[in-house]
């Protein structure tokens, strides 16, 4: 009884705490971190390629395989059909067909460099999903940057609107100068709605990245920034044309070929058939026999236009392929770098100068406004001036996190820390 009871209450803990533990754990805010190690260990498209690599060790293991012995037996000279018991002659052993040596060691080789290949081609994978999700990532700080200010833009025209309709009650202002603050405060509230449906879709597509519902609770603890990170194109250069997939695929794919021709060439050695049986004549009592049978390769060009030919042409093929790649991971390389050098001297010229002015600029007309010296037109202006300045911010902020995402990824890296060093 007591067993029973507890277990009755285990079972009504886990019951009533399950959904507000998994509650919690959904409505927690995630970290880019949190996100990307998600995103590797749940998406689909990553977890159908570990599983064709996993079909690929198998076919290592069935290249390598050994041929399998045959059982022979042979009834000669029966009386009648199928008139085993009055043979007069007969054979029973077995043979098995022995490869020359290096051929089974070459297929296995083969195998191995294709799997090579297929994990080369989950780890670009990999990069594609870590940058895309870094770029939904940074996508939703700058929809939530741009929300913040939307709200403040807001607040600020909601003020300046109740300054204008105070002004015009005291017959200070024109009926006009209330209107269109209320048209101000108007366009305002509809940014805040723009800006909470931009945030929405934002995080539905993170959530997709995230192998979750589209529409799931959904909370990221980061900010846009200015990382403190010097780069050296030439070493990045360096880095990529080493380190990226596919260049490791594709020198993966030259050894491959060359044991593909290498086992064309092996193709002319030929194999030994082994087979050895117990020979019975009625009369005569039992003996062995032993034989060996080896082909005579008459036709021997048709491996030489078969597979060394084919081999051949691929391995040419692929060292030009190889040449327009590192070109193009170069460019891409040089452009992600620029696109980051350029980024990093916007935010310092808003840093450094545009921010204050804009702030400082509209405070002065803030107040010179509310003394009565200039109109609402003039206010207007000026908090649009700063809350598109604090935007352009924000955007170059998320220029720079993007460029260097897409830098990472273009050196074949989730990180650029370290890199340069």
């Amino acid at each position: 009884m007591m067993r029973r009871k507890l277990f009755t209450i285990l079972i009504t803990i886990v019951f009533i705490c399950g959904p507000l533990w998994s509650q919690t754990e959904e409505n927690s805010a995630l970290t880019l971190e949190q996100c990307i190690n998600t995103a590797i260990t749940q998406n689909p498209l990553v977890l159908s390629a570990l599983q064709h690599y996993q079909a690929s060790l198998a076919r290592i293991r069935q290249a390598k395989a050994l041929p399998q012995p045959s059982l022979d037996y042979d009834s000669d000279l029966q009386p009648k059909f199928f008139d085993f018991k009055n043979q007069a002659e007969t054979y029973f052993g077995g043979s098995w067909s022995l490869e020359f040596p290096g051929k089974r060691s070459v297929r296995g080789k083969i195998a191995t460099r294709e799997s090579d290949e297929l994990m080369q081609e989950i780890e670009l994978l990999k990069l594609d999903v870590v940058f895309q999700v870094k770029q939904a990532f940074y996508i939703l700080l700058l929809a939530q940057e741009k929300l913040m200010y939307a709200e403040q833009d807001f607040e600020l025209a909601q003020d300046f609107l109740s300054k204008a309709e105070v002004k015009f009650s005291a017959g200070d202002v024109a009926k006009v100068e209330a209107l269109r603050a209320r048209v101000e405060a108007a366009k305002a509230a509809n940014e805040v709605r723009v800006a909470k449906n931009d945030v929405r879709l934002a995080k539905a597509m993170l959530n997709f990245l995230l192998a979750r519902k589209k529409y799931s609770p959904l909370e990221i603890k980061g900010e846009l920034k200015r990382a403190s990170i010097s780069l050296d194109l030439e070493k990045l250069i360096q880095r990529a044309l080493a380190f990226r997939p596919e260049i490791k695929r594709i020198d993966l794919s030259l050894q491959r070929e060359s044991l593909q021709k290498k086992q064309g060439y092996l193709s002319y050695l030929p194999d030994i058939d082994v087979g050895v049986s117990q020979h019975w004549i009625e009369g005569e009592g039992k003996t062995w026999d032993v034989t060996f049978s080896i082909p005579i390769p008459l036709f021997f060009w048709q491996p030489k236009k078969g597979e060394i030919a084919e081999a051949q042409a691929n391995i040419e093929a692929l060292k030009k392929e190889e040449e327009h790649l590192k070109n193009a991971i170069t460019l891409e390389v040089e452009e992600s770098y620029m696109n980051a050098v350029t980024a990093d001297n916007q935010i310092q010229l808003f840093e450094e100068e545009m921010l204050a002015q804009a702030e400082e600029v509209y405070n002065m007309f803030l107040f010179s406004f509310q003394e009565g010296e200039i109109g609402g037109i003039e206010l207007i202006q000026a908090r649009r001036t700063l809350m598109e300045t604090r935007k352009s911010y924000a955007d170059a902020l998320f220029n720079y996190d993007t460029a260097l995402a897409a830098l990472e990824k273009s050196i074949g890296s989730q990180s650029l820390e370290g890199e340069n060093q």
